[in-house]
């Protein structure tokens, strides 16, 4: 991937503002030292051709019910390093059908250095880790690269007013599609998945690209929620 794909992605530097998706990271504050943990195989390797490639952006104050006394989420949940929106939860190559590309083979693996320039992006030191071995390493030969080209799609984005958008009434996954097509120039409808838990809460935005990084339509599996499907957003108060 690397330098083909960077010269696709870079140009999208361009288009960012000051307000960026960084600004999902309130306050975030970076330890001065962390230790990333080895990571084990949870599965096959399979190398596969990629079709295209799905960002999957969490929706933080949902994932931290319950888990804001956490030691293994303390970076995320407890509020002492800042209070997240929609952070990355990976990037990930799609293959045909189940058939992904997963835990390549690569000798290369994240250093201390790597993990914190990423945590207001994914703050996680644990996730990092996974999210290399099992996908990035099918993508990139260095980690580095790896996160670079998630920085990149993931700065790219602006999410609006979710605060305002959580206040509604019967709101629908449709209505959260508008609002991120509405605030993101270029993109549609059938390219924004929404994932939500099984209380019908939103969990997940998984954005749905092509071989070039350009919006395309999910499957049925990825697109998740239909348009008419009620959701409720949690504000974490």
């Amino acid at each position: 991937m690397s330098r083909r794909v960077l010269r696709v992605l870079l140009p999208l530097f361009a288009l960012l503002l000051p307000s960026g998706a960084l600004a999902q990271a309130y306050q975030c504050k970076v330890p001065p030292s962390v230790s990333v943990p080895k990571v084990l195989k949870g599965g096959p390797t399979r190398r596969v051709p990629v079709t295209g490639y799905t960002l999957a952006l969490s929706w933080s104050p949902e994932f931290c019910k319950g888990r804001e006394a956490q030691l293994s989420h303390r970076m995320q949940c407890s509020g002492r390093s800042g209070y997240f929106g929609f952070v990355v939860h990976g990037l990930w190559p799609d293959g045909r059908g189940n058939n992904w590309p997963q835990w390549c083979a690569n000798p290369r693996s994240v250093t201390p250095q790597i993990a914190r320039r990423n945590l207001c992006m994914i703050p996680s030191v644990p996730l990092i880790a996974h999210e290399w071995a099992k996908h990035g390493a099918c993508m990139a030969k260095k980690p580095e690269t790896y996160f670079k080209v998630t920085r990149i799609l993931f700065n790219s984005l602006r999410f609006g007013d979710f605060d305002a958008l959580s206040r509604k009434t019967d709101l629908t996954a449709g209505e959260i599609r508008d609002l991120f097509v509405a605030t993101n120039e270029g993109w549609r409808a059938d390219a924004v998945g929404v994932k939500l838990n099984s209380r019908g809460w939103l969990q997940e935005l998984r954005l749905c690209y092509d071989k070039r990084f350009r919006p395309a339509k999910c499957d049925a599996q990825r697109f998740g929620a239909k348009d008419e499907t009620r959701v409720k957003i949690w504000r974490g108060l």
